[in-house]
């Protein structure tokens, strides 16, 4: 459910991970799969280190919320549309 995406600043620790990411991107895509992830994230607490750092995950990887990012009305605008554009894409 587009409604369950944590914000961008959330940090999380994966299945059986051992270092945190900071999720920097939402319904990301990569491109050579042309496949569409959930999240975006960067080691925590460096940051993004270069694109070889980047780790494309699902909602269902995450194992611990450990902060949950900022969120506002901007970003409740932007998931509605995301979901509404997602919605028609797949029909």
């Amino acid at each position: 459910n587009m409604k369950d995406l944590l914000p961008v600043g959330s940090v999380v620790l994966l299945k059986d991970a051992t270092k945190k990411l900071m999720i920097i991107g939402i319904l990301q895509v990569k491109p050579d799969e042309d496949k569409v992830y959930d999240y975006l994230g960067v080691p925590y607490p460096e940051g993004y280190v270069g694109a070889e750092n980047n780790f494309l995950f699902n909602h269902a990887d995450i194992n611990d919320l450990i902060f949950k990012g900022y969120t506002n009305p901007e970003r409740d605008i932007f998931i509605k549309v995301m979901d509404m554009l997602l919605g028609q894409h797949k029909e």
